[in-house]
């Protein structure tokens, strides 16, 4: 048998060997041709990666199964190889997701003998969990979120204004989907604190439609992570009027009182001569997905290793139409990226004229599921991580790219935030690229795969450029971002090339003990083996 058969064969069984992959696949040989450009391979893979066949990518659909098939085809065909550690489970790591959608939301409210009258109109009540009821429960009054003692909050509702609160993600994190802020900081400490449940008053920009429309979206977490059984409410302003005592002949005094007295520097939280009766429910289904796990072995494995990450998945049918999501810029363009930055690794590029050098340190390239529903597929990861984590001395990812034509500056999301910074900025320098000043970039770092790498003490940023202009940025996000506009016309594909440059001297760098010896580590006093090992 040719080693070309031989490795169409294996790659075949490779992937039909995967659970996930479980359809035929067809491996015919490709005619000869002229090699195509970086940019011609960054298209092609973006307008795959994102055409109407791989359906918005959405996990567990066979967007999925479309999307995973062809990257590890790629991966496999360049020389990587599988990442995963997991013998009946290579190249795929599997990454179970619960999802639980709000199927009711029920609320009474008593003020002294009288029954408050409160439909969908007034009130829209949520869990994190499955059903969660709670009965008769003292409201207390606790302003822009003040948090009492323990003991005054133990058995009692906290009644929150929503006007002067900061925002952050909704019900420790799971936001239904689309990364846009539905909780509050103050929720989560007054959860803490000890309060049955939270009543937000809606007297700021949010809307109850615009709250219940968002919260209505599956919220979606890992099978096996621990979710506290939380309750939270929403109510109208002129809900909220009544609750505090207010009466039809002076509708709205009664909250223009309470706001101002929250607004007073020594606030104290108090009750308010009123219970609440709140209940929710939930409908949960489990999602089987996968984490892509590809790896291009160092010389030297005991050096630690470099991780390079996108995530591949998107949201499917994203419209009340039916219109797909095809989610090109967000982010077929991440994974197109670290896919060749992986090729020029291993072809040694047009910045290394010496050709295949294989790096001293390993390279794990991860494609991860689930970012879209909470940065899921990340966590997975890092929970149960091929590799010990203290051994990746540093982490790239690559999310929602070419927005800008190359050439450009450069921007770090992550900035000030680990080890990296200094290291980075040598290469840029040495490659002659202007790294922007200032961390307007950070604005974003929450809000990508790096944060949970971060929080489990992965050095992790985005080095981009995409990022360093922050109008084109801007327009993006308030436009095709999360919307079937997000299409391949969208893409800059020379500023795609551009960043695919600018990573692979990275990771090149980072992978190097010589250039980068690790956070807080001497430089080794002798140069790296020069024994080689087979990809």
């Amino acid at each position: 048998m040719s080693r070309g058969a031989w490795v169409l064969r294996a790659l075949a069984l490779v992937l039909l060997a995967a659970p996930l992959l479980a359809a035929p696949l067809c491996l015919s040989a490709a005619p000869a041709a002229v090699a195509p450009s970086l940019e011609q391979r960054l298209r092609g893979h973006v307008e795959t990666l994102a055409s109407p066949a791989f359906g918005g990518r959405r996990p567990g659909t066979d967007g999925e199964t479309q999307t995973l098939r062809y990257l590890a085809r790629q991966w496999f065909e360049m020389g990587l190889e599988s990442g995963t550690n997991l013998p009946g489970n290579p190249w795929f790591a599997p990454v179970e997701l619960v999802a639980r959608e709000p199927v009711l939301s029920r609320a009474t409210f008593t003020r002294g003998r009288r029954h408050l009258l409160a439909d969908e109109r007034d009130v829209f009540v949520v869990t994190s969990g499955v059903r969660n009821l709670v009965e008769s429960a003292p409201v207390l009054f606790v302003g822009h979120g003040t948090v009492p003692s323990r003991t005054e909050l133990a058995g009692r509702v906290a009644l929150l204004l929503d006007s002067k609160s900061r925002p952050t993600r909704a019900l420790r994190g799971r936001d239904g989907g689309d990364g846009a802020a539905d909780g509050h900081e103050a929720v989560g400490r007054l959860l803490d604190g000890g309060a049955m449940a939270v009543i937000t008053v809606l007297d700021g920009a949010r809307s109850l439609d615009d709250v219940a429309m968002r919260r209505r979206k599956a919220g979606t977490a890992l099978a096996g992570e621990r979710l506290d059984n939380e309750i939270e409410a929403f109510v109208t302003p002129d809900m909220a009027d009544r609750l505090l005592g207010g009466t039809p002949a002076a509708a709205g005094q009664a909250l223009a009182a309470a706001q101002a007295e929250a607004d007073q520097p020594d606030f104290t939280p108090r009750l308010i001569g009123a219970t609440a009766t709140l209940e929710a429910t939930s409908k949960e289904t489990r999602v089987r997905t996968h984490n892509l796990v590809g790896r291009i072995p160092g010389r030297d494995p005991e050096a630690g290793a470099v991780l390079l990450v996108a995530h591949w998945d998107h949201f499917g049918v994203c419209a009340d139409n039916g219109a797909i999501c095809p989610g090109a810029v967000d982010n077929a363009s991440g994974v197109a990226v670290i896919t060749e930055v992986a090729r020029q690794v291993m072809a040694g590029g047009p910045l290394r004229p010496q050709g295949r050098d294989m790096p001293e340190r390993d390279i794990y390239v991860l494609a991860t599921t689930g970012e879209e529903m909470g940065l899921l597929g990340a966590l997975a990861f890092a929970e149960n991580p091929p590799l010990p984590l203290g051994r990746i001395v540093a982490a790239f990812n690559v999310d929602s790219t070419g927005l800008v034509p190359p050439g450009g500056p450069v921007a770090i999301v992550g900035r000030g935030m680990t080890p990296l910074d200094e290291e980075v900025g040598r290469v840029l320098a040495r490659m002659k690229r202007k790294l922007v000043d200032g961390q307007a970039a950070n604005a974003y770092v929450r809000r990508q795969d790096s944060w949970v790498l971060m929080q489990h003490d992965v050095p992790a940023i985005m080095v981009s450029t995409s990022y360093a202009d922050e109008a084109r940025l801007g327009r993006f996000m308030a436009g095709a971002y999360h919307t079937p506009a997000d299409t391949p016309n969208q893409v800059n594909y020379a500023g795609m090339a551009d960043d695919v440059l600018i990573t692979t001297e990275l990771v090149r760098d980072f992978a190097d003990p010589r250039r980068y010896a690790g956070a807080g580590s001497p430089l080794p006093a002798s140069p790296p083996t020069n024994s080689r090992r087979t990809p």
